[in-house]
């Protein structure tokens, strides 16, 4: 497989990310039943997501093998709230990231970590930062091969 980790191309590539946002939506539904599975759900959030990209320092990025889009990630820039250091608070911030089924454990995964974080050094921040779901432990074995490690967590509590 040769792999090669290129800009998002939105005429090109749209079809691609509306089913990379679906095949997501659909992995994380089996362990956290909140994620809509209507067909607007991939159109609403990628409008969302390219607003977020435009106001937020973003770039998109996908993962072509063979001549075949495999998976995508979605970099932002963010800055935490005023009670964190200055020199802390803008960080990177990975806000998608996705591999298409039958694509995975082959270093995919990975190289559009490391697009995310060249990105990152060269806006010339110091951190980066990846969200993922408690029950994604998958998820979480990987990033931790990358690196990242917990910062913060959030509970929950159904009334």
């Amino acid at each position: 497989m040769s792999l090669r980790i290129r800009d998002f191309d939105a005429a090109a590539d749209r079809e691609a990310a509306l089913a990379f946002i679906m095949g997501s939506q659909e992995f994380e539904h089996a362990f956290e039943p909140d994620r809509r599975l209507d067909p607007a759900v991939a159109r609403e959030h990628f409008a969302a997501l390219r607003e977020r990209v435009d106001s937020h320092q973003g770039r998109m990025f996908v993962a072509e093998a063979d001549g075949r889009v495999i998976g995508w990630a979605v970099f932002l820039v963010e800055r935490k709230p005023v009670f964190v250091t200055e020199a802390e608070r803008t960080h990177g911030y990975i806000a998608e990231l996705f591999v298409a089924a039958g694509m995975r454990g082959a270093g995919t995964g990975r190289a559009l970590i490391a697009a995310c974080e060249d990105e990152a050094r060269r806006l010339g921040l110091r951190q980066i930062m990846i969200g993922l779901l408690t029950e994604n432990r998958r998820a979480a074995e990987i990033y931790a091969r990358a690196g990242y490690r917990p910062y913060a967590s959030e509970l929950r509590k159904y009334l």
